[in-house]
């Protein structure tokens, strides 16, 4: 079946989706030996800088690849100090993607091409995406391109308005472009409190989503710790709650398929 090919997908902000994405990235690399490459979609480049990359000076990034037609993608891909990573960053340069491709008419498949060439070409195990928060060409392009969507989301009041605009969009992408593959793997509570809001909509999400719904990721402080150092949780804390609970996450994410 080839590389796995994981996004990490939530048309809001403020769910951890770039938490989960890099650190799930990270634990392949490390804890499995899989060879990743952690694809940055995101204009804020903040996966870029969980890791350390300054995205600021990175002279290519994730549009350069998209835009430009004689470059090829290893030019723009980075090695992370974690073994068997890597990074295709991205910066604002992002931002204006939408407008420079606008005259292509295979703009939405793009990204999947140059997958498709990296599969190929390069011996990646896992492919990950950190997705923008927010619908549109980029979004839409990462749908085409993976195969397992993982949809992170903050236990609050409009967690299951969020879910439901996905799962139609995955269903539109499977009917439209003839992506039968893709489907949401898996559903990662994010912002965990035990408050009767979070306990119910946890709840709605277990039973609309039964059997696909990963264990909680609460509020931790040593994540955020380490994420402004430039490192994963396993680096800054190894032994903190955080580390265990992102560890318990990835290795769901990685078992979802595995069986």
């Amino acid at each position: 079946m080839g590389a796995r090919r994981v996004a990490f997908i939530n048309e809001k902000g403020g769910t951890c989706k770039t938490t989960l994405a890099v650190h799930t990235a990270a634990w392949l690399a490390s804890e499995k030996g899989r060879r990743v490459l952690l694809l940055d979609l995101d204009t804020q480049g903040h996966a870029g800088k969980s890791l350390g990359i300054d995205v600021r000076g990175s002279s290519l990034t994730m549009a350069d690849v998209l835009v430009a037609e004689n470059i090829e993608p290893e030019a723009a891909i980075l090695s992370t100090a974690i073994s068997g990573l890597d990074v295709l960053p991205s910066n604002r340069s992002l931002a204006d993607l939408p407008e420079r491709l606008a005259a292509k008419p295979d703009r939405h498949r793009l990204l999947r091409q140059v997958i498709d060439e990296l599969e190929a070409r390069r011996d990646y195990d896992v492919f990950v995406f950190d997705a923008p928060p927010s619908v549109g060409l980029v979004t839409l392009s990462i749908m085409i391109a993976a195969r397992e969507i993982v949809v992170p989301v903050a236990l609050t009041y409009f967690a299951l308005d969020g879910c439901a605009e996905i799962v139609q969009t995955v269903e539109m992408v499977r009917e439209e472009y003839g992506h039968e593959d893709i489907e949401v793997s898996l559903v990662v509570p994010t912002l965990h409190r035990r408050t009767r809001l979070a306990e119910e909509v946890l709840a709605k999400l277990e039973h609309y989503f039964a059997g696909s719904v990963a264990s909680p990721l609460g509020f931790n402080v040593k994540i955020d710790e380490a994420q402004s150092h430039g490192r994963t949780i396993w680096e800054h804390a190894p032994s903190s709650r955080g580390a265990q609970m992102l560890e318990t996450i990835a290795s769901e994410i990685w078992e979802k398929r595995a069986r």
